[in-house]
């Protein structure tokens, strides 16, 4: 799964006209220790796999040790678009390795669904872990262990959640690298600049006198100056402008004409090189962790989704409590959306987006649980779950703008929304063929929603907010809930096109709500017999309703 990453990065670089010898330019910190942590990793499973005794009893230290060093060895260069993803992916699975004693566990209903037998497994670091869904399955940290089956030609296998997110972190990280050339100056380079730009004399244009012969047209003369005209604030094309004729400095500045001095770039401009903005964003740092976090929660989210559905439609066969499950997804969206934002104002936004995935992490992990002991259990756990995204949201609008540039903030929104469209393109059928081929074993799906939460939170975690936020001198003077929640509502209300667009969009999720109560039995009834899993009929149905 790995190996398909890394080749589906570099071969979607090399479409959209990247070069792989732009790899040569990335400057990443602790390589050596990289290396050494792979060296270490599969040369441990070589020496296990030949039944070595010294290395099957210190299993623990040198399999766990070499994950510690790869987390050590990844997390300088987090900055580096995909690495954060790529460095959650090994916590996760160095997580699993030290409970386990040095051993990667595989659930036997996943390697049986995606058509393996215990015999097949040929690796000493793996071994099968019971069905059965106990205390020990917990302590083992099953959820995390390899329990995505993969039933696929060429890649059969089964994979952690750890592996997935390592895998799409490597795979864009090696995409952007192929894509363009994310090298930074180091302390040297800066160095080097600096002494030019001090030891560079400045160039002097003279206006009012017949000196400087350019070839151009006296309506021209003054382009000369730029060497590298911009064009709509990036750099244009590298072409010479004719030269000034060589002029004495100290003749200019005795003479009477009019002299325009030409200053030197600031180190600013040095350091500052162009792009598009959506590279600009990709070399983002905390925008990269925003976005992929987004898009992992989001994909997690469309499963959960489905993997809900089905449990209830499953187990009552009753329209109603199918459709309670979205009244129960929606009821927050209705009481609390209004209030939301006013407390979230006066919280830490990226504190507020950290705990709220972790809390929505811990109660995905029970609503499989929940659903087995009582099914009624499932509502309340479903209406805390959407009520916690409810503060989500308005964190994540409101911290945008103090880790992305002012000239980046639209583009910054329009990525956002890309990767919501993109979870609901491909998330959904992708959700509903992997709970159709679940079948029984649904409860992987709450697992793997529940990691998605983590590691969305271990990516926010590492956000880095530059420019706090302007705060009240005086506690005493800053007004209280009631005045800021009324204030907003004046403001609503004397902006005509949002109380109107507000108003037909609540019109709207009422009418609209009544067709997506109803969409899951519809297709319950429609496919049922049709041979076709009616869980992926439902996910392809909701892609096309968006």
């Amino acid at each position: 799964m790995l190996i398909v990453g890394i080749a589906l990065g570099l071969v979607l670089g090399l479409a959209a006209g990247g070069k792989l010898t732009n790899l040569a330019y990335i400057q990443m910190q602790r390589l050596w220790l990289l290396v050494a942590a792979v060296l270490l990793r599969f040369v441990t499973e070589i020496l296990l796999n030949l039944g070595f005794p010294p290395a099957e009893l210190l299993r623990l230290p040198l399999l766990g040790g070499a994950f510690i060093l790869l987390l050590f060895a990844l997390w300088p260069n987090r900055q580096y678009p995909g690495i954060s993803l790529a460095f959650i992916g090994v916590f996760a699975n160095t997580a699993v390795i030290i409970a386990n004693g040095g051993s990667m566990p595989i659930w036997e209903p996943s390697l049986r669904l995606a058509g393996l037998v215990p015999a097949d497994i040929t690796s000493a670091v793996h071994y099968v872990l019971p069905p059965a869904l106990d205390a020990t399955f917990l302590l083992r940290l099953g959820p995390l262990g390899d329990v995505i089956p993969m039933p696929f030609p060429f890649i059969q296998n089964v994979a952690s959640v750890g592996d997935v997110f390592l895998t799409l972190g490597l795979g864009f990280f090696l995409f952007a690298g192929v894509v363009r050339v994310p090298q930074q100056l180091d302390e040297r380079q800066l160095a080097a600049v600096r002494q030019r730009l001090r030891t560079t004399p400045q160039r002097r244009l003279r206006i009012g006198d017949e000196g400087a012969e350019t070839g151009l047209s006296p309506a021209l003369n003054a382009t000369v100056a730029l060497e590298r005209p911009l064009l709509l604030g990036g750099p244009g094309p590298r072409v010479a402008s004719p030269a000034l004729a060589s002029y004495d400095a100290d003749d200019a500045m005795a003479d009477d004409s009019f002299t325009i001095i030409i200053p030197l770039p600031s180190l600013d401009t040095v350091e500052r090189v162009r792009r598009h903005p959506y590279v600009r964003l990709a070399l983002n740092g905390s925008f990269s962790a925003l976005w992929a976090g987004q898009l992992i929660s989001l994909f997690g989210d469309r499963l959960n989704q489905l993997a809900i559905v089905a449990v209830v439609a499953i187990s009552t066969g009753s329209a109603l409590a199918t459709g309670l499950v979205f009244f129960a997804a929606t009821l927050p969206n209705l009481v609390l959306s209004p209030i939301a934002g006013t407390f979230v104002d006066r919280w830490d936004h990226k504190d507020v987006m950290v705990v709220s995935d972790i809390l929505r992490a811990t109660l995905v992990l029970v609503l499989p649980v929940a659903a087995v002991t009582n099914i009624i259990l499932v509502y309340p756990l479903i209406f805390l779950v959407t009520s916690i995204s409810v503060f989500f949201r308005p964190a994540r609008v409101a911290i945008l703008p103090r880790i992305v540039p002012q000239e980046d903030l639209l583009s910054a929104n329009s990525a956002l929304w890309v990767g919501e469209t993109m979870a609901d393109v491909l998330g959904y059928p992708l959700a509903g063929l992997f709970v159709a081929l679940l079948a029984s074993s649904v409860p992987i799906a709450f697992w793997v929603d529940s990691a998605t939460y983590l590691a969305s939170a271990g990516l926010l975690a590492t956000i880095v907010v530059h420019g706090a936020r302007s705060k009240t001198p005086n506690v005493d003077k800053r007004p209280s809930f009631v005045a800021e929640l009324a204030a907003g509502w004046r403001f609503l209300r004397r902006e005509t096109v949002l109380l109107a667009n507000t108003l037909q969009g609540a019109a709207g999720q009422f009418s609209l709500g009544i067709a997506i109560a109803l969409t899951p039995s519809f297709v319950q009834l429609t496919f049922s017999q049709s041979g076709f899993g009616w869980q992926a009929a439902y996910g392809f149905l909701e892609t096309g309703i968006g």
